[in-house]
């Protein structure tokens, strides 16, 4: 006989990327696999930290596990490196390339909790079961006899019919009309204005009429106090009979309610009666109370569905910037013959100001640049395509390295903004005589790594680009020999910290990762140290782009 079929307990999930943005999902198979790879039930392609398949979630008769898939930079729970199954509890915090996730709580309800049992008969009349229906309220047409109240209430169909109109899809200027017309139609005003609060400032969004001359106590009672104000007879209320601006319009009836929602009021709206035709109630004022309440959160609604379209289609341009970037910066290390070359760069954010690239020239030597444009984002992410275009040009020979970086500092200081500036390191790899040139622009010192373990920096060099166009560089020469190791990284690789923690990872700790890896290729190197630095920052989010490019001596 076939064994039963086990019962899955789904569990939700909620995965936080590096750009602060959260995704949630519910763990209901039982394996799921996240990675970079398209195969993955849950893919992120775009987070170089993540293995083509990093790890997975599987159900078992203990419950939840999480298990690492023999990744390259590893899986952290609660801080935590896990080399085996690791039984999940609700709470737990999960690292695993540039995410963060979150394992959620119970399970939903069973779906016996509601039952529904048989009908009994509710066609009969005569009994205490009234049956109606919306159409049935509000369809009924003026002067038809009903045994309903609401054409007995006007206010009442007012506020259900302002409801009906408030619910449907509308831009925001389209529905501060709306309620303007409804606020005015809904108490018989002949004119009105709504105001939204922008910072400190009322500002004009919808009006009817003109001329508007409100009270700054009108306004403060109704912004401040969140109080609404009726006026049956400005020109005979000893408030404000005296006031020119009442006189001179012959305002008469007053309404003044504020844009409140549950926590805060976002503005107000005031409709007046110049004649008294019709003067205003405590029932209009009431009506008007509960309409701009409801208004005010259909405003917030709809503010915050545009918001949210905004940074949909924000996300989606960032994506497509990260893209570009990528395809700057080195798909692979030219193959050099004497030397082995890798390079890494992971952005802290979707878009970085991290560059590394590789020049490979005729001779068979080949130049090495690493530099970072201050600041993070998009900002930074411009600045940096602008530096790479230039290097292309620049450097298009070996020779004079400090003249280039002379004449490249001159060029981003006639288009750098005052706030920004760019560290900068350049040098040229000679693998027949085993000679590094070298020019430094305000840049960390590279490490330069022997085979028996001991490092060296290669100091010296000028300012960072951008600061002053007179700036001078001069050139520094290294040797390099068979087995030494070139490593040229940002500040982000050294200034990584724990979370909690200023201790920083730091050029020692750079310089003995890149020894402990051995007699290996330039990508295990990086590999390696990289897998150091990450299990130092214990699964924390990267708080500066991280570059590093390996140089190995053959």
């Amino acid at each position: 006989m076939a064994s039963p079929q086990r019962q899955i307990l789904p569990r939700p999930i909620l995965i936080t990327g590096p750009d602060g943005s959260t995704h949630s999902y519910l763990l209901e198979r039982e394996r799921t696999v996240l990675g970079r790879s398209s195969a993955c039930e849950l893919c992120f392609a775009e987070d170089i930290g993540l293995s083509r398949q990093h790890l997975s979630f599987e159900f078992s008769s203990d419950g939840w596990k999480i298990a690492d898939l023999g990744s390259k930079n590893g899986t952290l729970v609660n801080g935590q490196r896990i080399s085996e199954p690791h039984t999940l509890s609700s709470g737990d915090r999960i690292s695993a390339g540039h995410l963060m996730i979150e394992f959620g709580g119970a399970p939903a309800p069973a779906a016996d909790t509601v039952v529904f049992v048989e009908p009994g008969d509710t066609t009969a009349s005569g009994g205490s079961t009234v049956i109606t229906s919306l159409s049935g309220i509000l369809g009924a047409k003026p002067g038809e006899a009903r045994s309903d109240r609401i054409d007995a209430n006007p206010r009442v169909r007012a506020l259900i019919e302002a409801g009906r109109e408030l619910a449907g899809h509308m831009g925001l200027d389209e529905l501060f009309h709306l309620i303007m017309d409804l606020s005015v139609h809904a108490v018989g005003a002949e004119r009105g204005v709504l105001m939204s609060l922008e910072g400190d400032e009322l500002v004009v969004r919808a009006v009817r009429g003109e001329g508007f001359r409100i009270s700054r106590g009108v306004r403060d009672r109704v912004i401040n106090e969140r109080q609404s104000l009726l006026v049956r007879d400005a020109q005979t209320d000893k408030a404000f009979r005296d006031r020119m601006s009442i006189v001179q319009q012959q305002v008469h009836s007053i309404l003044a309610v504020p844009l409140q929602t549950d926590s805060r009021v976002i503005g107000l709206i005031y409709v007046d009666s110049p004649n008294l035709i019709h003067e205003f109630d405590s029932e209009d004022l009431s009506l008007l109370t509960v309409m701009a309440n409801v208004a005010a959160i259909r405003i917030e609604h709809t503010r915050l569905a545009e918001v949210e379209a905004t940074e949909r289609l924000m996300s989606r341009d960032m994506a497509q910037a990260a893209e570009i970037q990528r395809r700057l910066l080195p798909t692979a290390a030219p193959q050099v013959p004497g030397l082995d070359l890798a390079g890494y760069n992971a952005p802290c954010r979707t878009v970085g100001g991290d560059y590394y690239d590789f020049l490979p020239y005729p001779d068979g030597r080949v130049g090495l640049i690493v530099a970072d444009v201050a600041g993070k984002g998009m900002p930074a992410a411009l600045m940096m395509s602008s530096l790479q275009a230039r290097c292309q040009v620049i450097f298009d020979e070996a020779d004079r390295l400090a003249d280039r970086v002379t004449r490249l500092n001159r060029a981003i200081c006639a288009n750098c903004p005052e706030n920004r500036f760019i560290t900068f390191f350049a040098c040229v790899l000679d693998p027949a005589n085993g000679r590094i040139t070298y020019c430094n622009a305000g840049h960390n010192p590279p490490l330069l790594v022997s085979a028996n373990g001991d490092s060296k920096t290669l100091d010296g060099g000028g300012i960072v680009l951008g600061i002053l166009p007179s700036a001078p560089y001069n050139e520094g020469v290294a040797d390099y020999h068979p087995g030494d190791v070139l490593v040229l990284f940002s500040d982000g690789v050294t200034e990584a910290c724990p979370p909690a923690s200023e201790d920083e990872f730091g050029e020692e700790r750079l310089a003995k990762a890149v020894a402990s890896v051995g007699a290996q290729p330039a990508s295990a190197i990086a590999e390696g140290a990289m897998a150091q630095l990450h299990a130092w920052m214990q699964g924390g989010p990267a708080a500066d782009d991280i570059t590093l490019v390996i140089a190995r001596r053959l």
